[in-house]
């Protein structure tokens, strides 16, 4: 087969069967024109096809943000890190159990100096999971004294594999990943909520 070959067009994909009917005793499947002639067609296509699925991303994105504004009280906290720096985040406020079961499931975009804050009413041991959550987080569970037990850095989006404290906590807070490295947010740190 050479690279001529009308069947064989680098920019579309076929299947190819035995069709006498057709002049080269092959036919396509594909839905789009084989060759040179179909590459214009194709490409053109593809790209309608790209632009609907990047305007429909753009809209699920936009109106789960949306939501979380509408769904979520926020309030604003500051980090001590132990660099001697104070860091402000903007954060929505996971109070309810609904709310807290929904967390940032769906959100694709989080700015970076805001986050989401589950507070419990008593301390307890906590375990979450990235279940239809599509943004990888750094996940600090905070003491009732805003001191940090622990820290699951860079986790996995859409994994369903616990992620848990290492002692009974009172409050979560899910920043972006890698935001705690970059500031320097360790358990030595304080948060002021």
């Amino acid at each position: 087969m050479s690279n001529n070959d009308p069947l064989f067009d680098s920019g579309s994909v076929h299947t190819l069967r035995k069709n006498p009917g057709n002049g080269h005793g092959l036919h396509t499947n594909s839905g789009l024109r084989p060759g040179p002639a179909g590459t214009r067609a194709n490409r053109h296509a593809l790209i309608h096809v790209a632009f609907a699925a990047a305007t429909l991303f753009f809209f699920i994105a936009a109106r789960a943000d949306d939501d979380l504004a509408s769904a979520f009280d926020s309030s604003t906290i500051i980090i001590e890190a132990r660099e001697d720096a104070c860091y402000r985040f903007d954060v929505y406020l996971a109070m309810s159990r609904e709310q807290q079961l929904r967390g940032l499931m769906h959100v694709r975009h989080l700015p970076e100096f805001t986050g989401m804050l589950f507070a419990y009413t008593s301390p307890d041991m906590r375990s979450m999971w990235m279940k239809n959550t599509y943004l990888s987080l750094d996940i600090l569970f905070v003491r009732e004294d805003g001191t940090i037990s622990n820290i699951a850095a860079n986790t996995e989006p859409l994994s369903l594999k616990p992620i848990a404290s290492t002692e009974p906590v009172t409050f979560v807070l899910e920043l972006n990943a890698g935001v705690s490295a970059k500031l320097h947010i360790d358990t030595d740190s304080l948060i002021h909520l």
